[in-house]
């Protein structure tokens, strides 16, 4: 798969369920517990954050 069809796929993960699109980017560290308790206090928060992750870190 292309970088853009991955990037496309995580975005998607992003919008469904936040934290996974930001592991799938990151890993595990202090951007994805960040989205765990930005989901947690609403869900728009946590997919702002992970297709922020996701768009600045290529």
């Amino acid at each position: 798969m292309t970088s853009t069809t991955k990037d496309v796929l995580r975005i998607l993960l992003a919008i469904l369920l936040p934290p996974v699109g930001v592991f799938f980017q990151v890993g595990i560290g202090l951007q994805f517990w960040i989205n765990i308790v930005l989901t947690l206090l609403g869900y728009l928060p946590g997919i702002i954050h992970a297709v922020y992750i996701i768009i600045s870190r290529k």
